[in-house]
């Protein structure tokens, strides 16, 4: 009976894990496909992914900030093949929130985010890393991974009856590959008060997941107990976490670290095809995707109930 028993809580297990690398697979799929032409600011493609991201932010509950869930920015844009001439166009972050449940901790908000925005056509007007390759840059692992683990997160987090006892901010920030200019505009207009933002955590690159399991982090020691608590939740992970205090890096989550804001960011590792063509859902570790989805939705849930006060720790 107990082998049974034993058996039946593999099956489920592993079933439950296949369901979530076929839905993340699902998104990167969508965001890294042709048809969004890489996602570049002010495009269809971007605009289009913005849309997709938003369907999803509303399936699962999230409230609105000012009766919308984009907050529009302008981007100056250099001339090259994603842009005829140098100019600025309108893009958005797609952002919403779900409201904590304890009557105070519930003014105090965990945002989590990661950019959907790629380099479109590339050229030279661009961050590709083949500037002379006239072709679609369809980023499916920066950053098509860190929207498809946000929204595996969120679908998660949506099916809680008793939710967090803080506010949880979902974020997908545009302009990234420009200079943070999402992130960064956000972090200059916040819809709550400065003061009442704690933790950021951030995914950039979070789909290629390597043979040894490695999830790559910074700036887990920028509150209390961070780097403890990222070893704890590395049991029963089936990840090796690489753990670093400080070293916070250089995606979206740095823009809050400036403003002394905590924040880690979570990544796989590089590879031969960032800000190439060849970044594409082929090479996807949907299964890897979805582990990393779930790890970082449990430290999420950790530091949204963290019984202690969240202050920020500066990091080198």
């Amino acid at each position: 009976m107990k082998k049974l028993f034993i058996a039946i809580l593999f099956f489920c297990y592993t079933f439950v894990n296949a369901q979530k690398a076929e839905t993340f697979y699902k998104h990167d799929k969508y965001l890294s496909s042709d048809k969004l032409e890489g996602r570049f600011v002010g495009t269809k493609g971007n605009n289009d992914a913005a849309a997709y991201i938003k369907k999803y932010f509303k399936k699962y509950g999230l409230q609105q900030f000012n009766d919308n869930y984009y907050q529009p920015f302008k981007v100056f844009v250099k001339e090259g093949i994603n842009k005829m001439k140098s100019d600025s166009v309108a893009t958005q972050n797609v952002v919403g929130y779900i409201e904590g449940s304890d009557p105070n901790l519930k003014n105090e908000y965990i945002v989590i985010g990661a950019h959907y925005d790629h380099w479109g056509w590339g050229g030279q007007g661009s961050g590709s890393k083949k500037k002379e390759a006239f072709a679609i840059h369809n980023g499916a692992d920066d950053n098509a991974s860190g929207v498809s683990a946000l929204l595996c997160i969120l679908e998660e987090i949506s099916k809680q009856k008793v939710k967090p006892k803080r506010s949880i901010i979902f974020i997908s920030f545009s302009g990234e590959e420009e200079g943070l200019l999402g992130s960064k505009y956000f972090v200059n207009h916040l819809p709550v008060l400065k003061e009442a933002v704690k933790v950021m955590l951030n995914m950039d690159m979070v789909g290629r997941l390597n043979d040894k399991k490695e999830l790559y982090m910074g700036g887990a020691g920028t509150f209390p107990n961070g780097v403890e608590l990222m070893k704890k939740l590395q049991e029963n992970s089936g990840l090796n976490p690489v753990i670093h205090a400080g070293d916070v890096g250089g995606s979206d989550h740095v823009s809050f670290y400036k403003e002394s804001i905590s924040a880690v960011g979570f990544h796989t590792g590089g590879h031969p095809q960032y800000h190439t063509p060849e970044d594409d859902i082929e090479l996807i570790n949907s299964d890897g995707g979805a582990l990393v989805a779930q790890y970082i939705y449990n430290a999420l849930v950790q530091i949204a109930n963290y019984e202690e006060a969240l202050v920020f720790i500066k990091q080198n």
